[in-house]
Order: C-alpha cells, then sequence, then structure tokens
C-alpha cells in the first residue's frame, strides 16, 4: 500500500473534484438546506445548467412538458437524481480528456445499471448506486494520466485476455482499484463509495461485500467482449445477487444508457 500512495502522491496533476459537484454535495447533505440552495449552486454555472435542463426534457425522463429551469426541474426528479445528473455531467470533461470516450461509456452505463439493479434488489440506495457505478474504474483515469503510452499497452494486454489488474500491476506497478480508492479518499468520498472502487474485483475481500458483488455484477455484464455475462467462476460463487435473465438485463442497462448518452 505504501508504494501505492507512492505513486499516487508523484502525480502531481491529480485531478481534483470539480467544484460545482463539491458544492452541491455539501448542500444536498446538510439537513438545513433545500431545494433552494441547490437551485443558487447551480445557478453559476450556466452551462452545467444548460446541460442538466437539456437532459431533464430529453426522452429519457420522458416528461409530458418542458422544463425551463431548475426550480421547476428539482421537485420532479428529487435532489438525489439531480446530484446523480450534476456527477454525470461535470465529470465527463475530465473522464473523456484523461481517460477516454470508452472509459466515459462505461462509467455511465455501470451508473444506471447499478442504479436499476439496486431499486430491484434493495441492496443499497438507488442514488448511492448510481454514484458508486460510475465511479468505480476512476483509478483507470489517474494511471492513464500516468502514462498514456504504458496504459494504451495495458489495454492490449486485456483485449487478449490478461486480467486488467495484472496487467497494470505489471506494467505500471499499481492498479487502478487501489488508485481509484485513493482518489476517491482524497476526494473526501463515503467509506462505502472507496470500498466499493477498492474491491470491484474482488468482492469477497471487502467487508461490504454484498454492496461490491453488485458493483461486480454490472461491471462484467456490460463489458463489451463477447460472450456476456463475463462473471469469474470463483468470484462469482459466494454472490449474494440474484440477476434474472441476463442477457434481458443487459440489453435493457445498455438500452437505457445509451440513451442517456446521446444528451450528455
Amino acid at each position: 500500500m505504501n508504494d501505492v500512495k507512492s505513486f499516487i502522491n508523484k502525480i502531481q496533476e491529480m485531478p481534483a473534484m470539480p467544484n460545482i459537484i463539491v458544492k452541491a454535495l455539501s448542500v444536498i447533505k446538510s439537513d438545513t438546506t433545500g431545494v433552494n440552495d441547490l437551485v443558487k449552486v447551480m445557478s453559476v454555472d450556466q452551462a452545467l445548467t444548460t446541460q442538466v435542463l437539456k437532459i431533464v426534457n430529453s426522452a429519457y425522463y420522458g416528461f409530458p412538458q418542458q422544463i425551463t429551469s431548475m426550480s421547476k426541474a428539482l421537485p420532479l426528479l428529487g435532489m438525489a437524481q439531480v446530484k446523480n445528473i450534476i456527477v454525470a455531467v461535470a465529470m465527463k470533461s475530465m473522464i473523456t480528456t484523461q481517460g477516454g470516450k470508452d472509459l466515459w461509456r462505461h462509467s455511465i452505463r455501470c451508473a444506471l445499471g447499478c442504479e436499476m439493479l439496486a431499486a430491484k434488489l434493495n441492496i443499497i440506495d438507488v442514488s448511492d448506486a448510481f454514484v458508486v457505478g460510475f465511479l468505480h474504474d476512476i483509478g483507470k483515469m489517474v494511471l492513464n494520466m500516468k502514462n498514456n503510452k504504458i496504459y494504451a499497452k495495458v489495454n492490449e494486454l486485456t483485449a487478449k485476455g490478461v486480467n486488467i489488474v495484472e496487467a497494470e500491476n505489471l506494467l505500471l506497478g499499481a492498479n487502478h482499484a487501489e488508485i481509484g480508492a485513493l482518489l476517491a479518499k482524497k476526494w473526501g468520498m463515503p467509506v462505502m463509495l472507496t470500498n466499493c472502487i477498492k474491491y470491484h474485483h474482488q468482492p469477497r475481500a471487502s467487508m461490504m461485500a454484498n454492496v461490491v458483488y453488485l458493483v461486480y455484477a454490472v461491471d462484467r455484464l456490460i463489458q463489451d467482449t463477447m460472450p456476456n455475462p463475463l462473471f469469474e467462476p470463483a468470484v462469482w460463487k459466494d454472490s449474494p445477487i440474484e440477476l434474472g435473465d441476463a442477457d434481458t438485463l443487459r440489453q435493457t442497462i445498455l438500452t437505457k444508457a445509451d440513451a442517456m448518452l446521446l444528451e450528455i
């Protein structure tokens, strides 16, 4: 672990969480603030507000009438759902710039998949499930920042069937799960989130295995590589997650996520 901490400390450009997310989360967590306070936070970032309203008015949500302001959108969606949209929109530039469009697409798919499965199985709060799914691979962005040429070689190895954690450890001396958990901790994210990031490739090692298995299940379910799902038997055998028809669930997640990706 000391080697990993040393690794992350050497990255001078380690990204800070976008300020708008910090402010929005602070408002949402507070017991003394409400809808109007979140509207004020967003009003200073017109680009973000415009993007959020675009999503709210998309076919993804399907409201019967045009929503023209955040003061109208918030009561309809709820603060937790708006928080998820803010996180996704505000993080897009960072993820696509430092991690690539594939990581961005996978993050949205996993977020919506975790949200969907959490609502079905009642393992974790739905709004928390979105953020956990969205940020589970954030360490890949950091490793790509460290050395994008070497990380391209990691991707080449994984395309040939090499385990991604093993490839990262071999070529970079650290892996995205460890690095992502440290970044989440630096950002002051909840223990549950850092735990899911750190252990999403090995849920049994986590003290919150049920929640981490949720992330593992969706992460494996939506992989582009066929056939799907790509569950590792040694890991999946202890899973408490009941997926039902995995192929249908996968297609439902991808269809829903792709509808949102068109708007962000």
